[in-house]
Parts: C-alpha cells; structure tokens; sequence
C-alpha cells in the first residue's frame, strides 16, 4: 500500500505550479463559460419589448427566462457533481458544450420571447455542467491552502469573461443588429470552446482519487480539515444532500448565502438593463455599467479568494453580503452613469469578497472522496437563487408596481443573509480552525 502511494504521489502532484499547463486551460475554459453567459445580459433583457415582444410591465414574464436558466442550472449543478465522479470531469464538460450549439440560432430566429426562455433552459444546462467542471478540475489539482486563490482565480476568469461580452454584444448589436450580433458572438464561442475542450483539458479525476486514498491511509500532512462526522466514508446522493441542505449548520448556512446571493445576480441581469434603459441609457451605456460590476467582481477574485486562505472564509462571506446589499440600495438613491458605474462597483466588490470564499469554505470541509458532490449541491443551491430570486422579484415588482421595489427587496435579502452566517457558521478554514 505505501509503495502504491508513493508511486501516487509521483504521478500526480498537487499544486498550481505542478499542474500549471492544465490550470490555465480550465481557466481558458471558465473564459469562454462566461462569454457564453454574458452574451445574454445586455441586449436580450433590454430589448426583450421591442425585439421579442414582451409587453410593457409583464414583470413575470421579462424574468421567464432567468427563472428558467436558475432552475435548469441548479439542477445541472447538482447532476453535474454526481456525473463528474462515475464519467470524469472532461466528458461533462465537453456536453456542457454540445448543449450550447443551439442556442445562436434560437436567439437569431426566435419569433417570439418563448424561444428565449427555451434558448435561457439549454444555457442553463451548458452552465451547469461546464462551470462546475471547471471549478471541480482546479480544486482536484491544487492543494488545501491554495484553495481560496483557486476559486478565486475561477470565478474572475468567468465574471470577466461575463462582464467583456456583455459589453462587445452591446456594441455588435449596434453594428449588426440584435439577433446577427449575439449569432456571431455565439457561434465563435462555443465553436471555440468545445475545440479546445477535446484538443488540451485533461480529465483530473484520477487526482481526486488519489487524494482520497492518502487520507484514507493517513497520509495527508498539514492542519486537520473539520470534516463532518454524520457522514458515511463513500456517501450517498441522498446523503451529501442532506448533509449540505440543513444536518450540518456550517453547509447550510453557506448553502443559503449562496441561494440569496443569486438575488444580486438575477437583479442585475433582469431588472437592472431595463432600469438603466428607462433612465435614458444606450446600449453601450448599459454594457459599460453593467459591466463595471462585471469587472470588479471579476478582477477582484483575483485577490479575495486568496485573502480567504490568510485571514479565513467566515469574515469576507459575511462582509461581502452586506456591502453587496449596500451596493444594490445606492443605484436608487442617485441618478447618473457615473453614480450607477459607482453602485455597480460596489456590488461587485461585495461579491468578489463572498463568491469565491463561499465555494473554499464547501472544499475546506468536503472530503475529497465526495467533494464533487458537495460542491454540486452546494452549487444546486446556490444557482437556484437565480430562479427564485428572478420568481420573487417579478412577484415584488408585479405587486408594488415597478422594479425598484426589487432592488429594496434584494438589498434586505442580502442583509438577512449575511445574519444567518454570523451566527450559524464557524470559521472552515482548517489552519484557522483545525479538528
């Protein structure tokens, strides 16, 4: 046995810079994720009247199809965690893409905002299983104390990614037109992305289960992470989702921060357009201003996640909820581009503190033999908020008749959020909090 690891130990090495060469592929790949998510976020909910036929003040309906990619994502999410563990990392990510090819043409010949929504249900799925995947393959490669800077490197290639096309959509839709901009963009990115996918990213399940054998051995050197004690050594589906939803109170709490989270997310995709296109704004002028929220988000994560692994998970989760609720009050209480740029900033700094260090906290804590399913539920929840938030915001805005009362309710939500983890979570990070 000590020999087999041993020889384990040689084949697969842990580490950003021992496994740098696939790091930055599945970073390449997070890139094109979120380009794939950002084409839909400047043009199609601002012109979703004038191009796609969506009544004036149809609340429920402009947020359709955000409800719809939230409730097909979480799931994916979910499947995705599971799948990754039987078929490997790179065969889920590569059907991510496939799901993707569709969805241009369904934009560019949508007769009507249902093709939207179905076009929004095959995004979802293509999310749900490539950005888990990228995520997952990163954490099995690096080691316990790059985490945080793992996630956060992730999510700032992604958010970046999300934040570039929402702006280059704004302007080759003024070029182009709506429907022929998005097809361009689309069909290049997807194209792209499922060629890279066969040509260079490696499957790194193997280093997971390498991994699980050497703690299993007890073999693993460092702090002690506080695994969960009510839980089986190879779990259930049932089980982990138990475990993560409410039997243990530091993966429910995350849990629940990740959902309410969402409700930042879906503002801004839905209702935050359409506020700023009301408000006089072009095109461009949206793309930008949403996309400073993109980019701070983004280029942020760069340094929060690995702040997380110095000063621990539970403080940047909580003060991320609450300066992210923060952000969303200010955009009603000015007026401007440069004071909207100014409250997009500080929505994205709020979740460029919570977002990666959320996902750290799941690893810290998730053994290595059902990790990928932890972080599937745990993503299960968290991109669930898209629908219910989108749900609940249309509700809102239907009932006190207009969408500023959605940007007060995402704000209070946050603020309540960020209470549950103060109290019901204790700090993960196993060289701040060790078993």
């Amino acid at each position: 046995m000590s020999s087999t690891l041993s020889h384990e130990v040689a084949e697969y090495r842990y580490g950003i810079r021992n496994n740098f060469t696939q790091f930055a592929h599945q970073l390449v790949q997070v890139f094109f994720v979120g380009l794939t998510l950002g084409m839909t976020r400047t043009v199609v909910p601002a012109l979703a009247e004038s191009e796609f036929g969506v009544a004036k003040g149809s609340f429920m309906m402009l947020t359709a199809f955000v409800i719809a990619f939230g409730f097909v994502k979480g799931t994916l999410n979910f499947v995705a965690g599971r799948l990754s563990e039987r078929m490997g990392r790179k065969k889920v990510m590569f059907i991510g893409w496939l799901a993707a090819v569709p969805i241009p043409f369904m934009i560019m010949y949508a007769p009507s905002w249902n093709w939207i929504v179905a076009a929004t249900v095959l995004l979802g799925v293509n999310q749900g299983l490539t950005w888990s995947m990228t995520q997952t393959s990163k954490l099995d490669l690096t080691t316990a104390s790059q985490r945080g800077l793992t996630i956060g490197l992730n999510e700032f290639s992604g958010y970046f990614g999300v934040a570039v096309a929402g702006i280059v959509t704004g302007y080759l839709a003024t070029a182009y037109g709506p429907r022929e901009g998005l097809m361009i963009f689309g069909l290049t990115v997807v194209a792209l992305a499922g060629l890279l996918t066969l040509l260079w990213v490696k499957d790194t399940l193997p280093w997971a289960h390498a991994e699980g054998r050497k703690h299993a051995a007890g073999q693993m050197v460092g702090p002690k992470p506080r695994y969960p004690a009510n839980i089986s050594e190879q779990p259930g589906t049932w089980e982990v989702f138990t475990l993560m939803s409410w039997r243990d109170a530091r993966m429910a709490s995350i849990s629940q921060a990740g959902l309410v989270e969402k409700f930042v997310d879906a503002l801004v995709w839905v209702f935050f357009p359409v506020y700023l296109y009301q408000h006089g704004l072009s095109l461009a002028g949206i793309g930008w201003v949403v996309g400073v929220y993109g980019f701070v988000w983004g280029i942020s994560q760069f340094f929060t996640g690995h702040l997380s692994d110095h000063i621990g998970r539970r403080k940047p989760i909580i003060l991320g909820m609450w300066l992210c609720g923060g952000g969303v009050a200010l955009v009603m209480l000015g007026e401007g581009k440069l004071w909207w740029s100014f409250s997009a900033a500080v929505m994205g700094f709020g979740m460029a503190l919570l977002y990666p260090t959320l996902s750290a906290a799941v690893s810290d804590i998730a053994h290595p033999n059902w990790r990928g399913s932890a972080i599937g539920i745990y993503r299960f929840w968290r991109d669930l908020g898209y629908g219910i938030g989108a749900l609940l915001l249309g509700g809102v805005a239907a009932i006190f008749g207009g969408i500023e009362a959605g940007f007060w309710f995402t704000a209070a939500a946050m603020f309540a959020s960020g209470a549950v983890v103060l109290l019901a979570c204790e700090e993960t990070h196993p060289r701040l909090n060790p078993a």
